[in-house]
């Protein structure tokens, strides 16, 4: 993959404010899903330029047409209906899906959305799905016998999107699974689930994950059934890299965050670079990504921005110094 050291992101920016409002006027009957749409449309070819200019290789459509990320998608599958708000972390609420029947699509959820942004730059944008693992932990099942019934149907579901996210186009499919680690004593079921939506796909797979113990699942991450771990490391200080350290069998992909995007505070050039060369003690730099450590939706564009720039800046320097050009 190119000279290595790739920079991408997780997935989320902030939305600007004309679509909070814009979003409110819709609940309101207000404006239409027409114009609400073009406003989304306008918001993400905002964030396909911010990323251009910056120089980044695999970008990311932002998000700008989601809420939550389990709840986007259980409204726009069927079987599902919607809980009142829960409180997912501080003050944050989503309205937490009910399985009440047998999960399906009635149509793609978000290849269109991937070809439009695809269509506003030659870089390639990943395909951005929330794995069956984490829509399952965060919905309520009221229909299926058994929690593995309901994931193994969810993978199904969850493939189905993926492999027209590849027939579109896609070369790289990302599959968030947030909430993989949290149950040591299901990664064996959760394993199972994702080789389902992995199964054929012609395209460099992903698996995003930021919390949990780490260390009680990585053999069974070290094995999963996937390309790519993206991994939230800053926060962590970086112990996953010692975890592979202690695996010497490990050989996926690892894209590694590098800025906390918990915090305010912009990471120094020096604080991002000394991240980098890190990881670059374990993996060799055509294995390793470079990216933030989660989504960016909690913070306002000014720290997105600058955060983002530190990491293409970062990036740059230490291909320069360890010689591996630009290109």
């Amino acid at each position: 993959m190119s000279n290595g050291l790739l920079t991408t992101a997780v997935g989320s920016y902030p939305k600007p404010d004309y679509i909070t409002r814009a979003r409110g006027r819709f609940q309101r009957g207000q404006i239409g899903a027409e114009e609400l749409t073009e406003l989304e449309k306008q918001a993400t070819a905002h964030w396909i330029d911010i990323q251009e200019r910056l120089g980044m290789d695999v970008v990311v459509d932002g998000e700008m047409y989601r809420g939550d990320m389990v709840a986007y998608f259980a409204e726009n599958m069927s079987g599902f209906t919607n809980s009142g708000l829960v409180r997912s972390y501080g003050n944050r609420y989503y309205r937490k899906p009910i399985a009440t029947g047998p999960v399906g699509r009635d149509k793609e959820v978000t290849v269109d959305w991937w070809r439009y942004a695809q269509s506003l730059t030659d870089k390639p944008v990943k395909g951005m799905l929330t794995g069956p693992y984490t829509i399952v932990d965060w919905s309520f099942n009221e229909y299926y016998p058994t929690r593995e019934a309901f994931l193994m149907d969810m993978a199904r579901v969850v493939h189905e999107e993926a492999v027209d996210l590849v027939k579109a186009g896609a070369r790289y499919i990302q599959i968030d699974e947030p909430a993989l680690s949290v149950r040591p004593e299901e990664m064996e079921m959760a394993a199972k689930a994702f080789a389902i939506v992995t199964d054929g796909l012609d395209a460099f797979t992903i698996t995003h994950i930021c919390y949990g113990d780490f260390a009680a699942v990585f053999p069974h991450l070290a094995n999963f059934p996937v390309d790519m771990l993206d991994m939230e490391t800053t926060n962590s200080g970086y112990d996953f890299l010692d975890l592979i350290r202690g695996y010497p069998s490990f050989d996926k992909y690892v894209s590694m965050g590098v800025v906390d995007v918990h915090s305010h505070v912009v990471e120094s050039l020096d604080k991002v670079k000394s991240g980098i060369r890190m990881g670059l003690e374990v993996l060799s730099p055509d294995k390793l990504f470079i990216d933030p450590d989660c989504g960016m939706k909690t913070r306002t564009e000014e720290e997105c921005v600058a955060k983002l720039q530190v990491i293409s800046d970062a990036v740059r320097e230490v291909k320069q110094e360890l010689g591996l050009g630009l290109g």
